[in-house]
């Protein structure tokens, strides 16, 4: 019987890795409950990595994007050395994507078009919550949601000016696909030169 596992070839894969990652996460649509979600690697003046996961709200044709609050920790190194990795994984297919390279903010007018998309209650917690600073307690959260409700009350509620939308460059990629035996199929991409070069590399 053969491994259930969909082989991945340098020959096969798409010459651009953001259109190779759009299909795998076309083909992980049926298959995950949270497909959007990719860890973030950050790191600040000092080098010292930090991860969390984010939701991925953004693919074209050149770059990876999300959003969050610039105050945060990530927002805070990401202004100190605006460089990240992100990882997307698909259990159920057995792929994992890595991507690397330069992050810059996106535009005032591609946050606002994002942010009137979310959810009421989503864009009032991004104004009580100073994301990464102390809280005294779960009570101090909900009182500051409750002003923030009370002050928006009957009106638009805006988009802070400390949250918005960062874009990822790719400058490297990498796909894994999982297969039998630990020998599994890895496909990097690297971009030299303003020309995308890939090759194969050992499980």
């Amino acid at each position: 019987m053969s491994e259930r596992w969909v082989p991945l070839d340098v020959a096969t894969c798409d010459p651009d890795p953001v259109a190779q990652f759009r299909r795998w996460f076309d083909e992980a649509l049926e298959v995950m409950d949270e497909r959007e979600a990719v860890t973030l690697v950050s790191a600040g003046s000092s080098g010292r990595p930090s991860a969390r996961m984010v939701l991925l709200r953004y693919v074209d044709d050149h770059t990876f994007g999300w959003y969050t609050n610039y105050h945060s920790r990530k927002g805070r190194e990401l202004a100190a050395n605006p460089h990240a990795a992100l990882l997307w994984y698909c259990e159920p297919l057995g792929r994992q994507v890595r991507v690397e390279g330069d992050v810059a903010p996106m535009t005032p007018d591609e946050s606002d078009t994002y942010f009137a998309t979310r959810p009421r209650a989503h864009q009032l917690s991004a104004h009580a919550s100073a994301q990464s600073e102390p809280l005294a307690s779960r009570a101090q959260l909900e009182r500051l949601v409750a002003e923030v409700t009370a002050r928006f009350e009957g009106r638009e509620v805006p988009r802070p000016e400390y949250w918005g939308g960062y874009r990822l460059t790719p400058g490297a990629v990498e796909f894994w696909q999982r297969r039998d035996d630990r020998l599994h199929d890895r496909v990097a991409y690297e971009r030299r030169d303003g020309v995308w070069r890939r090759e194969r590399l050992a499980p």
